[in-house]
C-alpha cells in the first residue's frame, strides 16, 4: 500500500486568490512558514504515502526550484563563499519523499493533467488530491475503503464549513453561538480521491478535459464512482478569507489537518 503514489493537481491559476497567486502558485501560498503544498504532503507521508507526482502549469518552475533547493531552503547552513560546493547543513531537514515534477502545460485543465502523468503511474491503484486543502482525513482508511468496494474510483465527500456564523436561539435569546460550524446537510467534492488506473481511459490530454465533468459524470452514470464520507474537519483556501483561517488555525498551534508529530 505505501508504494502507491500520490498525485498532486498544481497547475491552476487561483485567480480567486490573486493577491498571493499573481507572482507565486496556488500551492506555494504559505501556511505559517510553509507552503500549503507541503502541509498537504504531510497529511500523505504521515500515513506512508511518500511517492508523489505534481501537475505543474502556472509557474510551475517556484515549484521546481522550491523541491531542487528544498534542503537549503530548510536548514542553516554554512557556505565557503569561494567555493559553492562547500556547504555545510545544520539542523537538516528531512523529509524521506519522492517527488516527480512533471509539466502538464500552462493552460490544460485537471482531466487533461491527469491524463499527462500516466506514464508515472506503475500501480494498479493511485491517491490524487489538489493543491489547495487540507483535512484531518485517515488516507489509510480511505484507500482501504476503496479497495474494498473494487470500483474504479473513490471520491470524499466533506460537509463545506459556513461562511457565516450560526446562531441557535430559543424566545429570543441565543443559547449557542458557533463561529464556523460545518453545513448541516448535502456533502460535496472534499477532493481527496483514489482511482484505479482503469480511469485513464476516462481521460484525455485535450487541453480542455475536465475531470470533475465529464469523466466523473460517466463514472456516476456507470456505477463507477463511490463516495467516501469523511466528518471531520477540512477547508479549502480558494480566497484570501480561507487563506487567513488556515494561518489563524496554524498560528493557534491547534491547527485540525495537523496530524503528524514535528
Amino acid at each position: 500500500m505505501k508504494s502507491i503514489p500520490v498525485v498532486i493537481l498544481a497547475g491552476g491559476l487561483g485567480t480567486r486568490l490573486r493577491e498571493q497567486t499573481e507572482f507565486i502558485p496556488k500551492p506555494m501560498v504559505p501556511i505559517g512558514t510553509r507552503p500549503i503544498l507541503w502541509h498537504i504532503m504531510k497529511i500523505y507521508s504521515h500515513y506512508g504515502f511518500k511517492d508523489f507526482i505534481i501537475c505543474l502549469g502556472y509557474r510551475g518552475e517556484i515549484i521546481k526550484e522550491y523541491f531542487f533547493h528544498y534542503r537549503i531552503k530548510n536548514s542553516d547552513f554554512t557556505i565557503n563563499l569561494g567555493d559553492h560546493e562547500d556547504i555545510q547543513i545544520h539542523n537538516l531537514h528531512r523529509e524521506d519523499w519522492s517527488v516527480t515534477l512533471a509539466d502538464t502545460g500552462l493552460k490544460a485543465m485537471t482531466g487533461a493533467r491527469i491524463k499527462r502523468i500516466e506514464k508515472y503511474i506503475d500501480t494498479s491503484d493511485f491517491l490524487l488530491t489538489y493543491g489547495d486543502g487540507v483535512a484531518n482525513i485517515n488516507i489509510k482508511k480511505l484507500l482501504q475503503f476503496h479497495l474494498s468496494h473494487g470500483k474504479l474510483a473513490t471520491i470524499t465527500g466533506v460537509k463545506p464549513p459556513s461562511r457565516f456564523g450560526e446562531l441557535i436561539t430559543k424566545g429570543g435569546r441565543v443559547i449557542e453561538f458557533s463561529e464556523k460550524p460545518q453545513v448541516g446537510s448535502g456533502i460535496i467534492n472534499g477532493g481527496f480521491f483514489v482511482f484505479n488506473k482503469g480511469v485513464f481511459t476516462y481521460l484525455s490530454e485535450d487541453d480542455q478535459c475536465i475531470l470533475e465533468r465529464e469523466p466523473l459524470e460517466r463514472l456516476a452514470k456507470e456505477g463507477q464512482l463511490i463516495v467516501y464520507q469523511h466528518g471531520g474537519f477540512w477547508q479549502c483556501m480558494d480566497t484570501l478569507r480561507d487563506m487567513n483561517l488556515l494561518n489563524e488555525y496554524w498560528e493557534s498551534g491547534r491547527a485540525p489537518w495537523k496530524i503528524w508529530k514535528d
